[in-house]
C-alpha cells in the first residue's frame, strides 16, 4: 500500500510544509482543495506615491547596505518596511508572526496577519524558494479559510522573498487556490504593489 502523502496521525506546522516533497496539487487535494497556476487580475487602485517617498528610498538603500543573506535581513529590509507604512496609512494594525490552530495539520505562527474591515491578508516571507514557499502560503490560507466564518472571499496571501512578491488567492466558494503567475519585483513596481494591497484592504 502507497503511504500517504502527508500521515493523518502526525502533527504538522505550517513551515512543516515548506520542507516537505510534496506537490503542491497534492497538498491542495488532501485537505479538499484545488490549485490553479495562472495570471490573475488582481484589485489596483491609484496611489499617492509622495505619501510613501521615503519607503522608496529606504527600500533602496537597505537594499545597497543590508545583505539580504537570511529570512530575517529579507523581513526587517524589506517586508516590514512596506507592510508598516501601508498599516500607517490605511490606520490598521498589523499582527506579526500571528499563531493559528485550527488542527493538528493546520497551525503555527503566520509572519504577518492584516484584517481591516472585512477583508484581509495573509504574508508570509521566505529566504530564497518562492515555490516551496507557496506550499507553506497555502496551508496558512486553508486554515484561514477553516478558522474564519462566512462572508470573507476570496482570501489573499502572499509569499515573498522580499525583493519579488507574489500572491495567492483562495476562493471559499470554490475550494480553489489560485497561484498569480505575475511576480512584483521591489522597488521596481512598488507603486503597482501598494496599489494592490491598499485595493484589496479596502474591500475595491
Amino acid at each position: 500500500m502507497k503511504r500517504p502523502i502527508i500521515d493523518p496521525n502526525k502533527s504538522y506546522t505550517f513551515s512543516d510544509y515548506f520542507e516537505m516533497n510534496i506537490r503542491i496539487y497534492e497538498l491542495t487535494a488532501y485537505f479538499g482543495y484545488q490549485h490553479t497556476l495562472i495570471p490573475y487580475v488582481l484589485p489596483q487602485t491609484t496611489v499617492d506615491m509622495t505619501y510613501f517617498a521615503s519607503l522608496k528610498t529606504q527600500l533602496e538603500t537597505n537594499l545597497r547596505y543590508i545583505y539580504l543573506s537570511s529570512e530575517a535581513a529579507r523581513r526587517e529590509a524589506l517586508v516590514a518596511p512596506i507592510l508598516f507604512s501601508l498599516a500607517a496609512y490605511l490606520k490598521t494594525p498589523v499582527n506579526v508572526e500571528f499563531s493559528l490552530e485550527v488542527s493538528k495539520q493546520l497551525k503555527g505562527k503566520i509572519d504577518y496577519f492584516i484584517q481591516r474591515h472585512n477583508q484581509l491578508l495573509v504574508i508570509e516571507a521566505k529566504h530564497d524558494d518562492l515555490d516551496k514557499g507557496f506550499k507553506q502560503l497555502t496551508a496558512e490560507l486553508i486554515a484561514v479559510d477553516q478558522w474564519l466564518d462566512e462572508g470573507i472571499t476570496p482570501l489573499y496571501g502572499i509569499i515573498t522573498l522580499g525583493n519579488v512578491w507574489q500572491f495567492g488567492i483562495l476562493d471559499r466558494n470554490t475550494k480553489l487556490i489560485t497561484q498569480d503567475t505575475n511576480l512584483y519585483p521591489i522597488p521596481a513596481d512598488l507603486e503597482k504593489l501598494l496599489g494592490i494591497l491598499i485595493a484589496i484592504l479596502e474591500g475595491k
